[in-house]
């Protein structure tokens, strides 16, 4: 694969993973363009390709815990005091994102292999990027806003993991659903932003972690050194990416969100079904 598909791949990552309009699905499209163009150098099996698309994960995963590394420090010193009995607020906000994480290990650990065979169409990724994003603007648009992740109990918390279980389809967003979730609940909308990039910590480690696990199987190193580069250029664009969602959220609402995914979803049905027609 040349260095511009790395490229490519790595700013709709940084640009797609925390904002609501899934990065996933962009990284499905974006496959499609390059196999649509004909373009040279990325003839790679799609367990090869999935490889690739997780490392630039692997980067996005790195510019969240810079970002929120003040709850991260909270996280670990609470971690470290319960071995003393000690619960604190850093230990409850931990065991938060444990209980939102774990719906999504269990569903994806059971149908993984189906999302990657059955679930990566373009089709799917146009229809659920509409409708998703509706629900998101009904979600801010209807619901008050005066509850904190301090305020979130632990049953919010796994509604909140149930609904990230959606985002196992492309085009649904993992950020998405889960401010969706959060706002529908009541949180404030830089409240639900922000336990939004929290629950990505555990989601794009463990799936950089099988990742990794794979890659090292395969004995791939030009794999290897690719997905690197690709990690560092998402890390320094979700970084950026991340401040600025954040800076909007605190002034204004998700709308330009749900208009961008509005378009774009109609923009491929008529591509799709226009394209049959034709």
């Amino acid at each position: 694969m040349s260095l511009l598909h790395v490229v490519v791949l790595a700013i709709v990552q940084g640009i797609t993973e925390f904002l609501p309009i899934s990065s996933s699905g962009h990284l499905v499209l974006t496959w499609e363009v390059f196999d649509a163009l004909n373009m040279t150098g990325i003839e790679q099996a799609e367990a090869d390709r999935l490889t690739l698309d997780i490392g630039v994960h692997v980067g996005t995963l790195a510019a969240v815990c810079l970002y929120a590394w003040r709850e991260v420090g909270q996280m670990a010193g609470g971690v470290a005091r319960l071995a003393v009995g000690r619960w604190t607020p850093g230990a409850r906000l931990a065991a938060l994102l444990v209980v939102g994480t774990l719906p999504l290990v269990i569903v994806g650990g059971l149908f993984k292999d189906d999302v990657t065979a059955h679930l990566r169409d373009t089709t799917i990724v146009a229809w659920a990027t509409i409708g998703f994003g509706i629900l998101l603007y009904i979600a801010d648009r209807s619901t008050l806003t005066f509850r904190r992740i301090e305020h979130m109990t632990f049953g919010a918390g796994l509604l909140i993991g149930l609904a990230q279980v959606l985002a196992l389809l492309p085009g649904t967003s993992r950020s998405g659903i889960t401010m969706t979730a959060a706002r529908f609940l009541g949180f404030e909308r830089v409240e639900a932003a922000r336990f939004s990039l929290l629950l990505a910590i555990p989601a794009i480690l463990g799936a950089g972690s099988l990742a990794g696990y794979d890659l090292y199987k395969s004995g791939n190193m030009v794999l290897g050194t690719e997905a690197v580069v690709g990690a560092v250029l998402a890390f320094v664009v979700a970084l950026i990416s991340i401040v600025l969602m954040i800076g909007w959220l605190k002034r204004a609402s998700f709308t330009p969100f749900v208009v961008y995914r509005i378009l774009l979803g109609a923009g491929l049905l008529l591509w799709i079904y226009g394209g049959s027609a034709a």
